[in-house]
């Protein structure tokens, strides 16, 4: 698994489990949040494809969920507010007048 905010590879063992308070080796933050579960999917309810999970609000936050999976190889990166102005600004170019 990688870390969602450093992009840092974390070696998981077969059937280990991420604790609560597992912290990536090379930021130290948090490995047990929504952001390097393999259920969250921004497209779904709640931003997680596990129906009976608890919502949690802060997804890059400590978390104790108990469906929590690592997700498997690279992580997706997350958003920001500029990322989205950067597309949007692509996708519309604004109209320089004469």
């Amino acid at each position: 698994m990688n870390c969602f905010h450093c992009d840092g590879s974390i070696e998981i063992k077969h059937q280990e489990r991420i604790g609560f308070r597992d912290r990536c080796v090379t930021c130290d933050r948090p490995l047990h949040v929504c952001f390097n579960c393999s259920f969250h999917d921004p497209s779904f309810n709640n931003q997680c494809r596990e129906a009976q999970a608890d919502r949690v609000v802060d997804k890059d936050r400590v978390n104790f969920c108990d469906y929590f999976t690592p997700r498997s190889g690279g992580s997706k990166p997350v958003a920001t507010g500029s990322d989205a102005r950067a597309k949007l600004d692509a996708l519309f170019p604004k109209k320089v007048k004469n």
